[in-house]
């Protein structure tokens, strides 16, 4: 993809998840990230419909007459992204590929984030760590990250979401939320991942093809590991092969929606072929719901 693609696709990107973000999605990220504490707002008279609970004594007792103390909330939060840039992210057989999907998603929830006065931040990873953008506001940074989802070409194929996690935990000390944007093709990532998830609001999002979830009937197809290089093919159309690779795939995503569950990290899988943002509402109003 050339430079002037790339900027074409950021602009079509920009402006698609802007208009969701202000007509649809922020009140719903702003209903489930809440600010991190209370900062002191003001001491004033006492009104009638306070609550007693603000009263400040000391004030009142120094005046004869009742003031209560305000407080408010403190909105700006850290907003992370683990961005998998892995060859096996490079993949799509129906709308997009997958990476464009990681970078649409990535965009609707940076410009939530920054409506709301948060700061964004990006990890990049492979085998390792590609990109790493420190947590920042304005529009600037969040096309930055952008940029970077969709114009980095990762020499490392393979995917190493453990030494991502370890990474991002060294550099975030403050709590942050962290989302994980993955098609989750990895091993060996689950106790650094109930270690992250103890400091910070961790949230997964699975990334599929319809094509890796269920093979199609096709005749003879071949294929190519993106993380391996090996190169393999199958007669689709035998219908045992089919059950088969069906069976193995529904295994592994309920291995990985078990796993989840069982570290109390909320997982939401989102497939290139199929609207999301109805989804992302749905799944926000049940976290809302289930902290209430």
């Amino acid at each position: 993809m050339d430079t002037t693609e790339i900027l074409k696709k950021i602009r079509k990107i920009e402006i698609t998840t802007r208009k969701l973000v202000n007509e649809i999605f922020s009140g719903e990220y702003h209903s489930m990230f809440k600010g991190q504490g209370l900062e002191f707002s003001e001491i004033r008279e006492y009104q009638t419909g306070d609550s007693f609970k603000e009263i400040d004594w000391n004030v009142t007792a120094r005046y004869g007459h009742p003031f209560i103390k305000k407080f408010k909330e403190t909105r700006e939060l850290n907003v992370i992204f683990l961005i998998d840039g892995s060859s096996s992210t490079v993949f799509g057989t129906k709308n997009m590929l997958k990476n464009e999907l990681i970078a649409e998603l990535t965009a609707l929830l940076s410009f939530s984030a920054l409506s709301n006065n948060d700061k964004v931040g990006m990890l990049l990873f492979s085998d390792k760590t590609e990109v790493y953008s420190p947590p920042r506001k304005g529009k600037k940074n969040a096309l930055k990250i952008l940029r970077d989802i969709l114009y980095y070409q990762s020499k490392n194929k393979s995917t190493n979401l453990e030494n991502a996690i370890k990474h991002i935990w060294s550099l975030s000390k403050k709590k942050s939320i962290i989302f994980i944007l993955s098609d989750f093709i990895t091993e060996n990532y689950e106790y650094s991942l109930r270690i992250l998830a103890k400091k910070h609001d961790v949230i997964a999002l699975k990334i599929n093809d319809p094509a890796e979830i269920e093979l199609p009937q096709a005749g003879v197809m071949h294929f190519t590991d993106p993380e391996t290089g090996e190169i393999f093919s199958f007669n689709t159309n035998k219908k045992k092969l089919r059950e088969q690779y069906n069976d193995l795939n529904k295994k592994r995503d309920d291995a990985i929606n078990e796993s989840f569950k069982k570290m109390n990290i909320d997982l939401l899988s989102i497939q290139t072929n199929k609207p999301y943002i109805n989804e992302l509402i749905k799944f926000f109003k049940y976290r809302v719901a289930k902290r209430k």
